[in-house]
């Protein structure tokens, strides 16, 4: 595979506006291309072609995305940054994730999805930090401030939080 520019990734968003917000704060860049249902942001720090288009929620087809840097450092910059930003995180210390020991920091965007920044301190003989506890690299915990832990979908659960204030979910 040589050639290689960057890696791309595609997603469906519910709320395109909402998600260009969302990824202009988590970057700190504005999209490149913007047309009718439609955002790229080409990213130089991650290397990354992340475009997105607006399409009516189809399930989980993700389990989380992430950002692997190269220290714990570069960890707490990124949470750093995401604060200044004004976006809910959470942060993990020295936990076992596809056995490796790592620290990270977790947002999540307005479709749910599930981001880590995140580095590797060394192997750890677990896959998960409590074993039998769901996905490999989820959070111990979901960002609440950007997406309602408990409902029926997250998109309608945040509609109904930005409208008025409080989730209304159960």
């Amino acid at each position: 595979m040589q050639g290689v520019l960057k890696p791309h990734l595609s997603l469906n968003v519910s709320d395109l506006e909402a998600s260009v917000a969302f990824y202009a704060k988590a970057f700190g860049v504005e999209p490149v291309k913007r047309r009718p249902g439609y955002a790229k942001f080409d990213l130089a720090a991650p290397s990354l072609n992340l475009t997105m288009q607006q399409a009516a929620p189809t399930g989980v087809n993700a389990d989380h995305f992430g950002i692997q840097v190269g220290s714990t450092a570069d960890v707490e910059a990124a949470e750093a940054a995401f604060q200044a930003a004004g976006l809910a995180t959470f942060a993990e210390a020295k936990t076992s994730c596809c056995y490796a020991l790592q620290d990270k920091v977790w947002i999540t965007d307005p479709d749910g999805n599930q981001w880590e920044v995140f580095t590797v301190l060394g192997d750890a003989d677990r896959l998960r930090k409590e074993e039998g506890t769901g996905a490999c690299c989820a959070p111990g915990k979901t960002v609440t401030e950007n997406v309602p832990s408990v409902c029926e979908t997250p998109v309608a659960c945040a509609t109904s939080a930005a409208s008025t204030g409080s989730c209304g979910c159960s």
